[in-house]
């Protein structure tokens, strides 16, 4: 068995090996809510700085959060879910499992649509996509979009 697991483009300790300290699987879920943080941050267009105003902390606190380095408090969590407007579960979707005391990701949940990975969802063409889609007020239109979008996709 090997000391360390990749996990969202990072090696991170198995489970039982101490890391600076930390128990070694609250670094994973760490990392892996603050990737959601950063996700649904970058969803609504808002820079590190203004998330950091609307919660009282600076930018660094909030890329702390992000890279996994700092970990949030319920209470802090519970900010960002009304600063974010999601709801709690958010950030612990596509959350890693422990199995055998490996952790293993919930590739389940990180391909939503079958043939999308993490990667897909977090680049910045599809954050654009799903942000000028959003900003369409009307919900009509919106529907009309997505059935464009879904014809488009099944003629590839």
């Amino acid at each position: 068995m090997t000391d360390t697991v990749t996990y969202d483009g990072k090696a991170w300790p198995q489970p039982g090996r101490s890391h600076r300290g930390r128990d070694p699987r609250s670094t994973v879920i760490g990392a892996h809510v603050g990737s959601r943080i950063r996700l649904r941050r970058n969803m609504l267009g808002i820079s590190q700085g203004e998330l950091g105003a609307a919660l009282g902390v600076t930018f660094q606190q909030i890329q702390k959060y992000e890279s996994g380095a700092n970990r949030i408090g319920a209470s802090r969590l519970f900010d960002l879910v009304q600063v974010l407007d999601v709801p709690i579960s958010y950030f612990f979707e596509g959350m890693p499992a422990m199995v055998g005391g490996a952790i293993v990701p919930d590739t389940a949940s990180d391909t939503p649509l079958g043939y999308m990975n993490g990667d897909t969802l977090r680049q910045r063409e599809t954050l654009d996509l799903v942000r000028a889609y959003y900003c369409i007020s009307d919900p009509g239109v919106r529907k009309r979009v997505m059935a464009l979008l879904k014809s488009l996709a099944s003629e590839e």
